[in-house]
């Protein structure tokens, strides 16, 4: 199989060659059709002023003269009645003139041959030496016919100008194929970084590093490609962290529940075995969220375009969320308060309640006892804006980046209830954009967290 390279090199020099031999057709077609008759109009003229010239002085050396312009950049062929031949000049390369010619000036016609020289594709005739291609024109000197056949000596003429423009288009080809050369090698070599680069990522190492540094589309592709490798990276160290974190999250409940289950069999007090089983009843709910959950976002990455939208009120449905949780506040000894004035939506009503319900307990967890929580709810022109504000622990500006990623825990240390899965604020990120929504958090260590949604009215 041929590289990109060589394709691209000779592909680019057949076309140099194609538009070498178009141009040459074109100009020669456009000669043929245009300049040839203007060109023999103006030999006849020169002609017939030189059978002028010739009539007027009859003590002109026709010899002399002729040999003359022979060295001034013409050739000539002079004929008589008798038949008697002269060249003067380079000679032809054919002598190829008819008869019929020679006879036709003889009598008085001029023969118009650059005119009439023959149309041949790959030969322009103005450099044809051939005695046809000429204008005959008649003259007399003393007392005789004479038939003048004359052209340019376009050797003579365009000599080394011939030789400037052989050695020019030379060089021309010369340059170009190694301009071609040099100029394909610069181009594709960041394609082979690139192919180089693809089998690293395809053997699973994401650490390219593409020193390539240019202003086109190709640099373009490069620095995309950077970023998709990039994102690759963390996206497998986001799985490797996320099957860390799940089987850690699967083990310890279920190494717990193993624990409490020996200490239920070896006996004891009535007490201490219906604590145990409290314990067992306690692991078995966190795993039934956890694997609830993880379904809950399966089912949103694979439901983009299943979404059952409906219209209702958003207001009630995140009233209806506190009343769910008005237990886990009391409990605790929190206050939530909230602004939801009526507020209707075009949406998939099970999905936002999960965000509603994860926004909540999310605040619940990480609040302080006798905390508070303030839900408000703001309508726009063609949008929703809720907030959810605690003044819980908060977190450090670094942690905020990560916040979104599934089974991550800006602090280790917390709590590791049923509800602190790690997957909450994924599923609620992954139904905002569900909604073409938007979310947004402010929140400083210490002093609490604020998280601002943006729902369209319509999906």
């Amino acid at each position: 199989m041929r590289s990109l390279y060589s394709k691209f090199t000779l592909t680019t020099i057949l076309i140099m060659l194609a538009s070498g031999l178009i141009s040459f057709w074109a100009s020669n077609a456009y000669y043929q059709n245009e300049l040839k008759s203007q060109n023999d109009t103006k030999i006849a003229s020169i002609a017939l002023e030189i059978a002028d010239f010739i009539g007027s002085d009859e003590d002109t050396d026709l010899h002399n003269y002729f040999s003359h312009l022979g060295s001034i950049g013409y050739q000539i062929f002079i004929v008589n009645k008798n038949g008697e031949e002269t060249y003067y000049g380079s000679g032809f390369r054919e002598s190829n003139l008819p008869e019929e010619a020679k006879e036709m000036v003889l009598n008085g016609e001029a023969y118009h041959g650059i005119a009439a020289f023959p149309h041949k594709t790959f030969v322009t005739g103005f450099f044809a030496n051939e005695l046809k291609n000429t204008v005959g024109i008649p003259f007399e000197y003393r007392g005789d016919n004479y038939g003048l056949f004359i052209r340019p000596d376009i050797k003579l003429l365009f000599g080394e100008l011939h030789s400037l423009i052989a050695w020019l288009v030379a060089g021309m080809i010369v340059l170009s194929v190694i301009l071609v050369l040099i100029s394909a090698k610069y181009l594709i070599r960041p394609i082979g970084k690139l192919n180089r680069a693809t089998s690293l990522i395809a053997a699973g190492d994401f650490g390219i590093k593409l020193n390539i540094k240019r202003r086109d589309e190709i640099g373009e592709l490069a620095s995309s490609f950077t970023k998709m490798a990039n994102k690759l990276q963390k996206t497998n160290e986001m799985r490797k962290e996320f099957i860390s974190n799940i089987s850690h999250d699967i083990q310890s409940p279920l190494s717990n529940i193993k624990g409490y289950m020996k200490l239920i069999k070896g006996g004891g007090t009535h007490e201490e075995t219906w604590k145990n089983i409290d314990a067992v009843d306690s692991e078995i709910d966190r795993l039934s969220t956890l694997t609830r959950q993880l379904l809950l976002l399966s089912s949103i990455d694979s439901r983009a375009d299943l979404l059952n939208v409906q219209k209702y009120d958003l207001s009630e449905q995140i009233k209806k969320v506190i009343r769910q949780y008005q237990w886990n506040l009391s409990e605790k000894g929190m206050m939530a308060s909230y602004s939801l004035p009526k507020a209707y939506i075009v949406a998939d009503p099970p999905l936002l309640y999960s965000v509603w319900e994860n926004l909540l307990t999310n605040s619940i967890i990480y609040s302080s006892e006798n905390g508070e929580v303030d839900i408000t709810l703001v309508e726009q022109e063609e949008h929703y804006e809720i907030l959810f504000k605690d003044n819980g622990i908060g977190m450090e500006q670094e942690e905020l980046a990560r916040i979104y990623d599934r089974l991550y825990r800006a602090d280790t240390s917390r709590t590791r209830s049923i509800e602190g899965s790690g997957l909450g604020l994924a599923i609620v990120y992954s139904i905002v954009d569900l909604h073409n929504g938007k979310i947004e958090v402010i929140s400083k260590k210490g002093e609490g967290t604020t998280f601002t949604l943006t729902l369209p009215k319509k999906l």
